[in-house]
């Protein structure tokens, strides 16, 4: 990965951060992304990489932002080479419960967000001759459960835009993964952590599979990755 140019979104904290760790780490130049620019900062400085991470704020639910991101990374590092679509919300209540506007965060932040990421970064994939696009979905994108239509929808549908875009640009030299871990210990939709939750995954453990992804010698792609906790509550 040394000297590959990464962009990953959702990265102030949980598992994006720990991607932009992770890659880092291996070498990579990362420009990371999220909402919040205070969080954005302090993710930026926690990482202590120098001129090596590049913190945008930016909304990917937003097409312009999205192509922001992605045209200002490449400007930053000289191109673009891998993307990890890892911004995601979750909102859990029943359907009859659930109102319109927290239906569309959670379809615009999971599945149309990653469409628009991908819209904007593979031209600059393209310009590279090669790159790795690597989508964290769910384990919910299988396995439904009661109050979450919104959220197993969104990732159910993640899943298969991944699976799509994988065949149309592999000939591209892009690669296309989606990973999709069950619970993981980050108090995503005001979840546990620590304590409780420590029979959980960690972060680390699903960044260490994307840079096992990436790290992969090109005439292999593992399209799809799921990871569960080994010793889940019974």
């Amino acid at each position: 990965m040394s000297d590959k140019v990464a962009v990953v979104t959702g990265a102030s904290k949980g598992i994006g951060w720990a991607i932009a760790r992770a890659l880092l780490d291996g070498g990579c130049r990362v420009a990371i992304a999220a909402r919040n620019a205070n969080e954005l900062d302090r993710a930026a400085r926690t990482l202590n990489a120098g001129a090596a991470v590049h913190a945008v704020a930016a909304d990917v639910r937003n097409p312009a932002d999205a192509a922001r991101l992605m045209d200002e990374a490449a400007t930053r590092f000289g191109g673009l080479d891998i993307l990890v679509n890892n911004a995601g919300v979750g909102r859990f209540a029943n359907v009859a419960d659930m109102s319109v506007d927290e239906w569309r965060q959670v379809i615009d932040t999971n599945l149309s967000a990653v469409f628009y990421c991908c819209h904007a970064a593979i031209p600059h994939l393209r310009r590279r001759g090669a790159g790795w696009i690597v989508n964290i979905s769910s384990l919910a994108g299988k396995n439904a459960f009661a109050g979450g239509a919104a959220y197993c929808a969104s990732k159910s549908g993640l899943n298969a835009f991944s699976e799509a875009l994988m065949q149309e640009v592999r000939y591209d030299n892009i690669r296309v993964s989606y990973i999709m871990p069950g619970s993981v210990s980050t108090g995503f939709g005001d979840r546990g952590v620590g304590g409780e939750a420590d029979w959980k995954l960690s972060p680390q453990d699903v960044a260490r599979v994307v840079v096992d992804l990436i790290a992969h010698d090109p005439r292999s792609l593992p399209s799809r990755v799921e990871l569960r906790p080994s010793r889940p509550r019974k």
